[in-house]
């Protein structure tokens, strides 16, 4: 069993930035692809950006070149770097775990908020 846990989000102002964290615990090693979900008021979740334990990175139009995603050797951490935020960015950001069998964990999510 996999637990993921975000942590890192708030309140910012447009053209700020904010770091998410996700720390996973329990059985990490079985982790194959770890990835960022937001939803915003009125819209379906939508993917964010993921890395999988080859380090390859995806990233949604929306935030690529200003969002950058990241984890530690142990891969139990992944970072979320958001940079030049716009209010169309406010979410609730979600972590998401995905085990080599297809098995996937969700964090509670964390709100973010751009707004002057």
């Amino acid at each position: 069993q996999v637990r993921v846990v975000e942590s890192g989000g708030g309140l910012v102002q447009p053209g700020g930035s904010l770091r998410l964290s996700c720390a996973a615990s329990g059985n990490i090693f079985s982790i194959n692809v770890m990835g960022w979900y937001r939803q915003a008021p009125g819209k379906l979740r939508e993917l964010v950006a993921t890395i999988t334990g080859d380090g390859l990175r995806n990233y949604a139009d929306s935030v690529k070149g200003r969002f950058t995603v990241s984890r530690d050797g142990a891969r139990n951490t992944v970072t979320l770097q958001m940079n030049s935020l716009n209010p169309e960015d406010t979410a609730v950001y979600y972590c998401n775990a995905a085990l080599r069998t297809g098995m996937t964990y969700w964090g509670k999510g964390t709100l973010v908020t751009v707004s002057s």
